[in-house]
């Protein structure tokens, strides 16, 4: 038929600038952002995002899996247990981006799929942390400990900001990371 095209037309738009694109309406708005939103920041169409994503948990299911692969490799790239940890919130170092991020976990709690994604995302790293842990000969729990007080650290912040999110971490990563050796 003089209508169809057997060859598909190539893909222009990656799924990772999408995904960039989420991470950016997530920064500014936090829940309440739209397909729409990120179609636009994208520079896409709805239609594009909603026919390879399917829905907004779709999206926010790619980003947990794209955040931790992105994580891990940031981990296993840093040099130290004290370089790895400072990587994990660097980009929330703004108060509002915190809160709008904090206040997406909070409702991406409640959805079953992307709970589970973030208890995975959250073994994982404390995986990853465990083998640099255990490189510099820390004790065995040390990264559970020390996974927990960067995620603490990054609520408080996120609530009450006081001072620079990197430096309030290295100054809190340093002190227990000194009481353990």
């Amino acid at each position: 038929m003089w209508f169809t095209n057997p060859v598909a037309r190539p893909r222009t738009i990656t799924d990772e600038r999408v995904l960039a694109a989420v991470a950016a309406v997530i920064d500014r708005r936090g829940p309440e952002f739209t397909i729409a939103d990120v179609a636009a920041e994208a520079g896409v169409s709805v239609g594009a995002v909603a026919k390879r994503f399917g829905s907004k948990s779709g999206l926010l299911q790619a980003l947990t899996r794209a955040g931790t692969e992105e994580v891990v490799r940031r981990t296993r790239a840093a040099g130290s247990v004290r370089e790895a940890l400072l990587t994990w919130f660097d980009r929330l170092a703004d108060p509002v981006v915190a809160t709008n991020n904090l206040a997406q976990l909070g409702v991406d709690l409640i959805d079953p799929e992307l709970r589970a994604l973030l208890a995975r995302h959250y073994a994982v790293l404390e995986e990853e942390l465990e083998a640099l842990c255990a490189r510099e000969g820390l004790p065995a729990g040390a990264a559970r400990v020390l996974a927990a007080l960067v995620y603490g650290i990054s609520m408080d912040w996120s609530v009450r900001p006081r001072g620079d999110l990197l430096t309030r971490t290295a100054e809190d990563v340093d002190m227990v990371l000194k009481g353990m050796r």
